[in-house]
């Protein structure tokens, strides 16, 4: 069998998503995720959770800076009970977190909150909790005056979320809405949409689909109908990104959080009276932007991390989150460390039935990739890829029935530096 009792970085631990936004002149405005840090640096609350009780709250933090939640701290909160999830902390230092909008909360409404145990699942190799949204859940703040895009300011956002739990009902979103909570007219909302929703445009038959919920109709290219080029997501996992330049563009890409590069669904012009755009500046998680002071949400979704950003970013940028989003092993029970040299990641599976390694690594930009095995004393074992590699994820498998039981290193190298490590033991 084979273990993997720790990684050791040979280098300072990796950026988050939100740091290489920054890095890219993109900062992040608001940052939401149940599932991890998304700064290197960020080791406080990610989200709140109630239990049913005695109605006592506990925030649930990242493990350590920049690692995922701590989903055990719930457990012990929660047990003999259940618990719901009340708030979505924003890891940015604006204050843009998001709450339940229901009696109870700090926005009100008739919205619930999501229950906290309705989906675990594990990141990087430790169990973690989605949010896992039902019809008559919502969350919302009103972010105008904390730094969120307005008017016709350019705005990106990126999230992850839950392949197989969509429906066709509106509206599944994540980004920016109405300070009112009312459908204020086309340009208002500026957010991503994953559903299966026909009502308006749509992607390749039969969905569901990555589109813009730009208000007065989702879009997956610059007009109404069908695109072709927007496909139906099969992934358990998908990356759903979306930018707006305001005035003149926008842009919707998606990708499988688990492995692969980006797809560019549209990038063209806006659809006609949406320019400019006129976004207000709230936040909205798990509904359209006109929910839920008085009606009934009728989305469903599971969302797992997402940030929004001031700004236009480049195409290398969003490969880089791309690539970080990989590497942090969603649906991986293996550890994994995302370590970039820079914009590089990886992380490994053993597939027992077939003893063998299955890597998976991700880079920001192609570069000359070195990937190998070798022993403590560092005579190699295993040469598994070496040569010129491309942009975005791949994925290289190693029959390791052959060697000698013990303990080994696997080594990533990109254009000849260090990229990351992982001790492992073989065993019989």
């Amino acid at each position: 069998m084979v273990s993997a009792p720790g990684l050791t970085p040979e280098i300072a631990a990796a950026d988050g998503p939100c740091d290489i936004y920054k890095a890219g002149g993109t900062p992040c405005v608001a940052a939401h995720s149940t599932v991890r840090a998304l700064y290197a640096a960020f080791g406080g609350a990610l989200y709140q959770v109630r239990r049913a009780s005695d109605s006592k709250t506990q925030d649930i933090a990242a493990l350590s800076p920049g690692g995922q939640a701590d989903a055990a701290s719930q457990d012990a909160f929660c047990k003999g009970t259940s618990c719901v999830i009340t708030k979505i902390y924003d890891q940015s230092t604006n204050g843009n977190f998001v709450e339940y909008q229901g009696s109870g909360s700090s926005v009100g409404g008739v919205a619930n909150p999501a229950v906290a145990t309705a989906e675990s699942l594990y990141v990087g190799g430790k169990k973690v909790y989605s949010l896992y949204i039902k019809q008559g859940m919502s969350y919302w703040r009103d972010g105008s005056k904390s730094g969120m895009p307005l008017g016709s300011d350019p705005e990106a956002m990126y999230f992850v979320v839950n392949g197989k739990h969509f429906v066709n009902t509106c509206c599944f979103d994540y980004g920016n809405s109405e300070t009112n909570r009312k459908p204020d007219g086309a340009g208002t909302m500026d957010a991503l949409n994953f559903s299966s929703i026909k009502q308006w445009g749509t992607g390749a038959p039969p969905g569901p689909w990555i589109m813009a919920d730009l208000e007065f109709g989702l879009f997956s290219h610059g007009g109404g109908g069908v695109s072709q080029d927007d496909p139906t997501q099969t992934s358990t996992y998908v990356t759903g990104w979306l930018k707006n330049n305001g005035k003149t563009e926008f842009a919707i890409k998606g990708g499988n959080a688990t492995t692969g590069g980006l797809g560019t669904y549209y990038k063209g012009a806006l659809p006609p009276g949406y320019n400019p755009m006129k976004k207000q500046g709230a936040i909205v998680l798990g509904s359209g932007g006109d929910c839920c002071p008085t009606n009934f949400n009728l989305a469903e979704g599971t969302f797992y991390e997402g940030a929004i950003v001031s700004g236009y970013p480049t195409d290398a940028t969003e490969d880089a989150i791309q690539a970080n989003i990989i590497a942090a092993g969603y649906g991986s029970k293996t550890v994994g460390i995302s370590d970039q040299a820079p914009g590089a990641s990886a992380a490994f599976n053993y597939d027992r039935s077939h003893s063998r390694l299955v890597f998976r690594y991700a880079l920001g930009k192609a570069g000359v990739v070195a990937l190998d095995v070798v022993d403590p004393a560092g005579r190699r074992a295993a040469a598994i890829v070496a040569g010129p590699a491309s942009a975005g994820g791949h994925e290289a498998v190693w029959n390791a029935g052959n060697l000698t039981p013990g303990v080994y290193i696997a080594r990533l190298s990109v254009d000849g530096r260090r990229a990351w490590t992982a001790k492992f033991v073989l065993g019989e």
